[in-house]
């Protein structure tokens, strides 16, 4: 008997002991999702729609609470996340556009971007629409080169959004003035709205929220549509599968009877892989504790099956993202933000261009 109860001591004790070697990573903390955008626009609305359905994804439920750090077209709060921020897991970057400004803009970073943690990655991209008031009258998608009047508006010189909307309708050869300085997708939907300015793009959720509702009443059309590209091949992303507006390459084909070529064409290909296949990131900073690294991306895999998030999403933002992440996902986004030494140099000069 007394053997028995020594060993049922044993057992217990080591019980108890795996299971404080097994306490979940977050348990009793608090995770921070950092978002590099001001509160209301797209970056902002998906975050927090995320917010409110990782916690139960992740092992201690910790207590997740939203910051948002906008300027500089996003770079402030990515610098934020590497530079300052804890590195002990509690506080993960929700960011849109840091890897092209990375890749755009190395400089400004002290902390090497492509040494952060990257938890997962939201393929995306955008959509280009303009005002039909546009002289002398846009009744569609092609007119946008006889647009005599065209003023693209902007958030950041050297932002992707603001890039892409200026490598497009150079290669196309369209006729437009250049006005940047919003502060945010929100502030400039209001600026476009009162007509001051008339051509912009911006992500499938504002899009189908903000944008549509103004096509079919006739104010707005849309252009065209940056595809997905993974450095070899084009393809059409899951948000266009019920559109009719064709791809910038499949315009530009109808337009000029031929497809793009030329360095312009080879910057927006690399823009569409940073800033496509990688249009948002959730990322830790660098150093952060592997442990942290495992559990988020498992959370994210788990996300995706959450019926109440998926419901949630799809009312909010009119379709779920759909993240993508792997044990390999470092390696994959440090490789993409490895170009050319002659790219990046024009990539960048054209960044403070016009």
């Amino acid at each position: 008997m007394l053997t028995r109860v020594c060993l049922t001591v044993a057992a217990l004790a080591l019980g108890c002991t795996c299971s404080a070697a097994q306490q979940p990573f977050y348990a009793g903390k608090q995770l921070t999702i950092l978002v590099n955008y001001d509160a209301g626009g797209p970056t902002d609305l998906e975050a927090r729609v995320f917010s409110r359905h990782i916690g139960k994804h992740i092992p201690g439920n910790p207590r997740i609470i939203v910051q948002n750090m906008g300027g500089a077209g996003g770079i402030v709060g990515t610098k934020f996340l590497g530079e300052v921020g804890p590195r002990d897991g509690t506080m993960v970057g929700y960011f849109t556009a840091s890897t092209q400004r990375y890749v755009t803009n190395p400089d400004r970073f002290k902390v090497d971007f492509r040494t952060y943690e990257f938890i997962a990655v939201l393929p995306s991209g955008r959509i280009h629409f303009m005002r039909t008031d546009i002289k002398p009258g846009m009744k569609s998608a092609a007119d946008v080169i006889r647009g005599e009047d065209i003023i693209v508006g902007g958030l950041q010189r050297d932002g992707p959004k603001d890039v892409a909307m200026r490598l497009t309708l150079d290669m196309l050869g369209a006729r437009y003035r250049y006005v940047t300085g919003y502060n945010s997708s929100a502030q400039a939907m209001i600026a476009l709205q009162r007509g001051e300015f008339n051509y912009y793009a911006d992500s499938p959720p504002l899009y189908k929220t903000k944008i549509e509702p103004l096509v079919k009443a006739g104010t707005l059309l849309p252009v065209f549509y940056d595809p997905q590209y993974d450095g070899r091949d084009f393809s059409v992303p899951l948000y266009m599968k019920n559109y009719s507006i064709k791809p910038f390459h499949e315009l530009y084909r109808s337009i000029k009877g031929t497809l793009p070529s030329g360095q312009l064409w080879e910057a927006y290909k690399s823009l569409l892989l940073t800033n496509g296949t990688m249009y948002r990131q959730i990322v830790l900073p660098p150093a952060a504790p592997k442990a942290a690294v495992e559990v988020l991306r498992a959370a994210v895999v788990k996300l995706a099956n959450d019926r109440d998030y998926v419901s949630e999403a799809t009312k909010v933002m009119g379709e779920a993202p759909e993240y993508v992440t792997s044990a390999s996902l470092n390696d994959d986004v440090r490789k993409a933000l490895s170009i050319s030494p002659e790219l990046k140099a024009f990539m960048t000069a054209y960044g403070k261009g016009k």
